[in-house]
């Protein structure tokens, strides 16, 4: 049965895109089937791995409202072991949709879309990673009610915990309210710069608060993770020599290995 991870920050510009679509491609050469779920109306991660937005048949926003059957929104990417649902800019009125669904139809559960179908297909991955959207909406909502755990990417500036607290709030609230079982699985330092004391003392501010909980490796802050998507790949198909790409690999064996595989 797969492990469904959110990456999960209502701040935008931590690099939660650039982890989704790093961390799933990574797990994909450490030989563990992956499908990634892009559910940011962006649509950055599927663009991300090789993603034609004009070929998008059926994404994200055709399976919330039922539109479609998951198996019709895989998509196989040319990256090892690694499956994308994609997401278009029509994910951005969702939430009008979802709302009139629920009133004309009072069993509607317009919380539990993304869940509803990802249980079918949960065997079929090892892990199954969900980019979300820069806010706590009806996007957000359905990726905490359809997951086994969030990573949390805070940027290592200044400000950095701001949110955060609210972010955990939200996280418990979605655990009393509709996923009793939703973890914290780790907190994610990223975009490091290394050469200031800001970016030092904000790892150890973080790591006071969550402790254990925060992941060995750092993402530094690197020209070529950024480069990388608008190329149409991970940093590991991008630059396969790269600090980015040995950092990623890091990450993908420390979520192996917390989840006993």
């Amino acid at each position: 049965m797969g492990k469904v991870i959110a990456l999960v920050n209502q701040k935008g510009g931590v690099g939660k895109t650039t982890s989704s679509i790093n961390l799933a491609a990574s797990l994909g050469v450490l030989r563990k089937r992956v499908l990634l779920v892009d559910l940011d109306p962006q649509g950055n991660a599927s663009t991300g791995v090789g993603i034609d937005k004009g070929d998008i048949k059926s994404g994200v926003y055709n399976l919330m409202i039922d539109e479609c059957s998951i198996e019709d929104t895989i998509i196989k990417t040319k990256f090892k072991n690694l499956y994308v649902i994609p997401a278009s800019i029509n994910l951005a009125g969702i939430d009008i949709e979802l709302m009139d669904k629920s009133h004309e139809d009072k069993e509607f559960n317009r919380n539990i879309q993304l869940k509803k179908h990802l249980d079918t297909i949960k065997e079929h991955f090892d892990f199954i990673i969900i980019d979300c959207p820069p806010s706590l909406g009806i996007l957000t909502t359905n990726a905490l009610t359809a997951s086994d755990s969030v990573i949390i990417p805070v940027q290592c500036e200044f400000f950095a915990l701001e949110g955060i607290m609210q972010l955990v709030a939200t996280v418990m609230m979605a655990q009393k309210t509709y996923n009793p079982d939703l973890q914290i699985e780790g907190v994610l330092l990223t975009m490091l710069n290394s050469c200031t004391n800001l970016g030092l003392e904000v790892v150890e501010e973080v790591k006071s608060y969550f402790k254990e909980r925060v992941y060995d490796t750092i993402i530094p802050r690197l020209v070529r993770l950024s480069e990388a998507p608008s190329h149409g790949k991970p940093i590991i198909a991008y630059d396969p020599h790269s600090r980015g790409t040995e950092a990623y690999l890091n990450l993908a064996k420390e979520v192996i290995s917390r989840n006993g595989n």
